[in-house]
């Protein structure tokens, strides 16, 4: 009978002992796993140790640079004409083809003469007997035979010979449309046999001679650029080129608020081609500057390019730099103390304002230098 008690309640005993030992397992875990050098004090700085990033750092000074002002800008010729016919007359030959470089008074196209010549040679024999009847007069008139009013007729008619032959050597020159300057032909209006009157349009005519390369000045960079000063600029090409600055406008654009700069570019064998961009540089002012990698700048949540650097406070400080000068070497940046400590590894992974462990370069190459000499020992 009672062992068919013990039967009938085995399974609720066994339940029950599981319970309790279960218990057990968990307050004994508690009980040791809190201990005094566990307390929520050290704890809690052990996160803070743990959540404080580690980054390298070099201290370094600032020299002074040449600062340049960088814009774009586009290339243009020094000049560009519009050639018109002088006088009517139908195209008989053309001189040089649209693109081809034309000498300073090479023939861009040729009009028929027609009676041009007769006309010539008739304006000069009626100056020559104008000229024939005023002597004559003037010897009549110190003999009284001829009045002042007689001789000044005699002058008028002179004179408007004289003009009708001026009118007639122009008109003869003006079948020969000719290139005003050394430059080249951009487009030809008119073939053989179109029939042109005083005024039609003949020709596009461009100075490739001198390259002018235009671009635009902020308020604060125009103050540093003067008529005269010398300057460069890279073409589309890869090509650098030299040259003056020839015009800054003294009024700023309403719109934009710059002001428009010229430079120019010596092109006498008419190799660079005109109408592409370039890149203008200009020197300004000699300013305090580091020299970084391109590689170290970054972008604040502005969208500001800058560098972060260990303020004096042990704080990482994004600071919004200006660069004053490229180069092969790197880029020379303004806006930074002259003596900086400038974050160069892990810089994007902490914030403006953050507290790091700053790990100088020097110490990094002292250890691998230790490292590598025991190497070499062992």
């Amino acid at each position: 009978m009672e062992h068919g008690n013990i039967n009938k309640y085995k399974s609720w005993l066994l339940s029950g002992g599981i319970i309790v030992v279960v218990a057990l397992w968990l307050i004994s875990g508690q009980l040791g796993g809190m201990s005094a050098a566990d307390s929520p004090l050290d704890h809690a700085s052990s996160e803070s140790v743990a959540s404080k990033g580690a980054v390298r750092v070099r201290t370094q000074s600032a020299e002074q640079v040449l600062r340049t002002i960088i814009v774009n800008g586009k290339t243009a010729p020094s000049r560009v004409v519009e050639l018109s016919a002088e006088t009517d007359g139908r195209i008989i030959a053309t001189g040089a083809d649209r693109g081809s470089n034309v000498k300073h008074g090479g023939v861009i196209v040729r009009l028929d003469e027609r009676d041009r010549k007769a006309r010539l040679a008739q304006a000069e024999a009626t100056v020559k007997q104008r000229e024939v009847e005023y002597r004559g007069r003037l010897q009549l008139k110190s003999e009284s035979y001829v009045s002042e009013a007689q001789l000044q007729e005699a002058v008028a008619l002179l004179e408007a010979a004289r003009a009708e032959l001026t009118r007639a050597e122009l008109d003869l020159g003006y079948m020969d449309i000719r290139a005003p300057f050394g430059g080249a032909l951009q487009s030809r209006a008119v073939e053989v046999g179109d029939f042109v009157k005083r005024g039609d349009p003949v020709a596009t005519y461009v100075d490739n001679r001198t390259i002018i390369v235009s671009a635009n000045l902020s308020e604060f960079d125009a103050r540093y650029v003067d008529v005269g000063d010398k300057a460069e600029a890279e073409l589309a090409t890869g090509e650098t080129v030299q040259g003056r600055i020839r015009y800054v406008a003294p009024v700023a654009d309403e719109a934009t608020r710059t002001f428009g700069v010229e430079l120019e570019i010596d092109n006498e064998d008419g190799a660079l081609r005109i109408g592409g961009t370039a890149e203008l540089r200009i020197p300004a002012e000699r300013v305090l500057a580091h020299r970084i990698s391109p590689s170290l700048l970054t972008l604040d949540d502005a969208g500001n390019v800058g560098v972060k650097i260990i303020n004096d406070g042990g704080l990482v400080e994004f600071i919004v730099a200006d660069i004053a000068l490229s180069s092969n070497n790197g880029v020379w940046i303004t806006g930074l103390p002259e003596v900086a400590t400038i974050i160069t590894v892990g810089q994007g992974y902490v914030a403006n304002g953050a507290i790091v462990d700053a790990v100088p370069e020097s110490d990094i190459k002292t250890s691998v230098a230790v490292k590598t000499g025991n190497e070499a020992n062992d």
